[in-house]
C-alpha cells in the first residue's frame, strides 16, 4: 500500500458526502501526551490530519455505514475526545459524546477536482480543534462508493487507520447481516497516556545519548545533511516512488537475512552510505517508533508514535542493526522527561526525519490490493525533510516531503536518487555493498 499526498490522489467523481457528528458540550478533563501537546500548540490549522481511502463494490445503503460508522467511534475512546482552546493556556483534552449522524453533500466546484474538494473538507473538519476532529467522507459511483476515513495527527497513527477501516468493514458486514454489532471494548489512548506517566524514569545513559545527538545537532534535533535553501516555511514537494517490487523485495529481504539484519537495517545502511557520499557525514534523523509495547494496545486507536533519533555512521549492516536497537532503546522512554533540558523538543528549520512501516510484520491487516487502499497525507508548507518508507507483499514504496526550493530540489534530489539506486541493487546478486 503506498502513501501518496492528497493532490495526487485519483478520485472518481459523484457526490461527495460527509457524517456530521454533533458533539456534546466537553466533559471531563483527561491527561494529554507529550506528543499531543506539541501538536496541539501549534495551534488550529489546515493539513494536519491523516486520512485512507480505499473502495467498495456495488452500491451502499447511507445508513448502513452511518450505523457502522458510530460502532466505530464509540469503540476508540479517542475519537469520543476533543482539545479545547483556553487562551493563553495550553489546550486541555476533554470526552464528549456523540449523536446520530447525519449525511451532507459537500459543495464540489465547477472545475475543481475531486482530490481539491476532499483536501477543502478535511481541512475544515479535520483540525486540532474541530469538534470532531475526525471524519468518513464517501464519493458515490455506480460502480461502488470510494470511502475516505480522515482525523487529526494528534487522535491516530498510521496503525491506528488500519484499525479504524477493518472495524468499521466489520461492522457494516454485520449490520448488512440484520444484526447490532456493539462496540468492542478496547484500551483507549488516555490509558496509555497514563500508563507511560507510570514508567519509570530513564537511566543516565539514555539522558546522555540524547546529549550527544542532540549536541551534534547544533542544539537541535536532527537536519538534512545538504543544503535546502532559504530556511522559512515553504510549499511542499511531494515525490512518490515505487522503490522495490515484490520479486525485488524478496531479493532485497534475501540480502538482509545473509547478512543476518532486517530489511531496516540494510536500508539504514544504504542511507548511511548515500549521506556518507554525498554529505560528508553520519546520518542522523529522527526516527519515529512507536510504543505499543503490550499487545493490548495492538487493538486501539490513538498517536501511539513518539519520537526518537537515530544515528549511523558506519554503513556495515550489523552496526545499522545495532544503531536501530538503540534508537528504539531511546525512544522507549517519555519523552517529558528526556526533552527537560531543553525546555520540550527542540526542532530546526531543516529536520531530516525517517519513518518506516512495514505492513507485513502489523498484527492488524485490511485486505489492501482488493481495497485499493492508499494511505493519504494533507498539503502543508514545510521548512524540513520527512522520508515514509512503507513496505507490504506488493515491495517498497517511498514518499518525501522537502521544502520546494531550487536548492533542496538539487539536494533531496540527488540524495533520493543515489539512495534508491543503492537499495535496488542491494538485492542483486553481486550489486551494491557498503
Amino acid at each position: 500500500m503506498r502513501l501518496t499526498h492528497v493532490s495526487h490522489l485519483r478520485l472518481p467523481f459523484g457526490p461527495l458526502l460527509g457524517i456530521d457528528l454533533e458533539a456534546s458540550a466537553p466533559g471531563r478533563s483527561l491527561p494529554i501526551s507529550f506528543d499531543q501537546a506539541r501538536h496541539v500548540q501549534l495551534g488550529d490549522r489546515p493539513g494536519s490530519w491523516m486520512a485512507l481511502a480505499f473502495r467498495l463494490p456495488g452500491p451502499l445503503d447511507r445508513d448502513e455505514l452511518a450505523a457502522a460508522w458510530t460502532v466505530v467511534v464509540r469503540a476508540h475512546g479517542t475519537l469520543r475526545t476533543v482539545f479545547v482552546d483556553r487562551g493563553d493556556a495550553p489546550a486541555s483534552l476533554h470526552e464528549v459524546t456523540y449523536g446520530p449522524g447525519t449525511w451532507v453533500e459537500h459543495e464540489v466546484a465547477p472545475g475543481q477536482s475531486l482530490s481539491s474538494a476532499l483536501q477543502d473538507v478535511l481541512d475544515a473538519h479535520c483540525r486540532p480543534l474541530s469538534r470532531p476532529s475526525h471524519r468518513l467522507c464517501m464519493i458515490e459511483t455506480s460502480d461502488g462508493p470510494t470511502l475516505v476515513v480522515a482525523a487529526d495527527h494528534s487522535h491516530l497513527d498510521m496503525w491506528s487507520m488500519l484499525v479504524i477501516v477493518r472495524d468499521l468493514l466489520a461492522a457494516l458486514e454485520r449490520i448488512q447481516r440484520g444484526e447490532s454489532p456493539a462496540p468492542a471494548p478496547v484500551p483507549s489512548f488516555v490509558e496509555h497516556t497514563e500508563a507511560l506517566r507510570d514508567r519509570p524514569a530513564a537511566p543516565e545513559e539514555v539522558h546522555r545519548r540524547w546529549r550527544e545527538v542532540i549536541d551534534a545537532g547544533g542544539g537541535a534535533m536532527p537536519r538534512f545533511p545538504l543544503p535546502l535553501g532559504d530556511p522559512s516555511v515553504h510549499p511542499e514537494r511531494v515525490v512518490v516512488r515505487d522503490v522495490l517490487d515484490g520479486d525485488a523485495l524478496a531479493a532485497y529481504s534475501e540480502r538482509a537475512r545473509q547478512e543476518g539484519v532486517s530489511t531496516l537495517a540494510l536500508t539504514i545502511s544504504a542511507m548511511t552510505s548515500t549521506t556518507q557520499e554525498l554529505a560528508g557525514t553520519a546520518l542522523r534523523a529522527v526516527f519515529p517508533v512507536h510504543s505499543r509495547y503490550e499487545q493490548r494496545w495492538h487493538d486501539s486507536v490513538g498517536w501511539f508514535i513518539t519520537n526518537s533519533v537515530l544515528e549511523s555512521g558506519d554503513p556495515d549492516p550489523s552496526a545499522c542493526a545495532a544503531a536501530i536497537k538503540e534508537s528504539l532503546r531511546l525512544g522507549s522512554h517519555p519523552l517529558s522527561e528526556l526533552m527537560t533540558p531543553w525546555g520540550g523538543m527542540p526542532e530546526a528549520a531543516g529536520m531530516l526525519a525517517v519513518s518506516w512501516l512495514d505492513m507485513r510484520r502489523l498484527p492488524v491487516t485490511i485486505d489492501t490490493r482488493g481495497l485499493d487502499a492508499h494511505y493519504i497525507s494533507a498539503g502543508i508548507r514545510t521548512d524540513g525533510v520527512m522520508l515514509w518508507f512503507v513496505t507490504d507483499t506488493s515491495g517498497i514504496h517511498l514518499r518525501c516531503r522537502y521544502p520546494d526550493t531550487p536548492e533542496a530540489r538539487q539536494s533531496v534530489g540527488a540524495w533520493l536518487d543515489d539512495l534508491v539506486a543503492r537499495i535496488r541493487g542491494a538485492g542483486v546478486r553481486g550489486g551494491w555493498s557498503s
